[in-house]
């Protein structure tokens, strides 16, 4: 009943941000530099014809009362149509968003269990292993995202051409028809998630087996692989979750990049499309589905934290 509650709670607060954050993604896009009607008429367009589309598109009305009219249709599944094409904003989401979404399950699956290794190996270890891992995740962490790409690509596509350079996607077909295809992605991505976590994991072992409950474990000989498994994990498993989490945030701003160099077809490929094109409502709808997506993920992670908690006071 208490998770119950706090799930409760949590969603509303979620809900709540959602809308404040969606009219902060509105009005950012209003006032950002360049004008949307010189991409749908051109820069040659005369006044009343920019006139004329201004009217057409609704960009002559208020701000705030164009964001009341965009929330109550978002409500009802209606994000609207895209200023380059007139595509519904919600059948692009549809199409798009799940090649996003496997391209970073894939990266958690990669990335997870390596990250728990590398944590616990470091966090127990410590000595030059700790320091050689850390300080390496470190520099991984401070290279750009494309410039993981590219070097991948150098080795992997073009000096050795095991895989293909971008990720080209049969028509009307989906990533899993061309698996290679997504590996280079996946291996940037998981480059990038592995060096965050690998760190908030390696802190929160070591903080763990400073405890004292890990202590008397090793003065009665636990130790190796079963202290690991029976003292170390139980207790760690709540950090790990929200280690992992914040490692899925930081992928959703490395998926816009890596997607962009690879050309593969995902939802951060159309919000960089969009932004380049100047087409507002397709920014505004694929921004608020993308911190949509980020509230839920961080929702789960609190709901799987609150819950590990609560079976680790259980069994104590």
């Amino acid at each position: 009943m208490r998770l119950l509650l706090f799930a409760l709670r949590r969603l509303a607060g979620a809900a709540v941000l959602l809308m404040l954050l969606s009219a902060v993604v509105f009005a950012v896009t209003t006032v950002l530099p360049g004008d949307a009607v010189s991409a749908v008429v051109g820069v040659d367009a005369s006044a009343a014809q920019r006139a004329e589309v201004r009217a057409e598109l609704g960009l002559d009305r208020p701000v705030t009362e164009r964001y009341a009219d965009w929330a109550a249709g978002a409500l009802r599944g209606d994000l609207g149509h895209g200023f380059v094409g007139e595509r519904p904003v919600a059948d692009v989401i549809a199409a798009r968003l799940p090649n996003s979404l496997l391209l970073a399950a894939l990266t958690l699956a990669v990335t997870a269990p390596l990250a728990v290794l590398l944590g616990l190996w470091t966090g127990l270890r410590g000595g030059v292993a700790d320091r050689v891992v850390s300080t390496s995740a470190q520099i991984l962490a401070a290279v750009p995202e494309f410039v993981i790409a590219a070097l991948l690509v150098a080795v992997l596509a073009v000096w050795l051409e095991i895989f293909p350079r971008v990720s080209v996607i049969p028509l009307g077909g989906t990533p899993l028809d061309v698996p290679h295809a997504l590996v280079l992605p996946v291996l940037t991505l998981s480059a990038v998630g592995l060096a965050v976590a690998t760190r908030l994991l390696r802190v929160s072992v070591a903080d763990t087996a400073a405890t004292p409950h890990c202590e008397a474990a090793r003065l009665n000989g636990i130790r190796g692989v079963r202290l690991a498994v029976r003292h170390i994990l139980p207790s760690a498993a709540g950090p790990a979750v929200q280690a992992l989490t914040l490692t899925t945030g930081a992928l959703v701003g490395s998926a816009v990049v890596v997607e962009n160099v690879f050309d593969y077809p995902g939802i951060g490929r159309e919000l960089q499309l969009a932004v380049a094109a100047r087409d507002v409502p397709m920014v505004q709808g694929i921004a608020t589905a993308l911190i949509a997506v980020m509230l839920v993920v961080l929702l789960l992670g609190d709901l799987c934290t609150r819950l590990l908690g609560a079976r680790e006071g259980q069994e104590r």
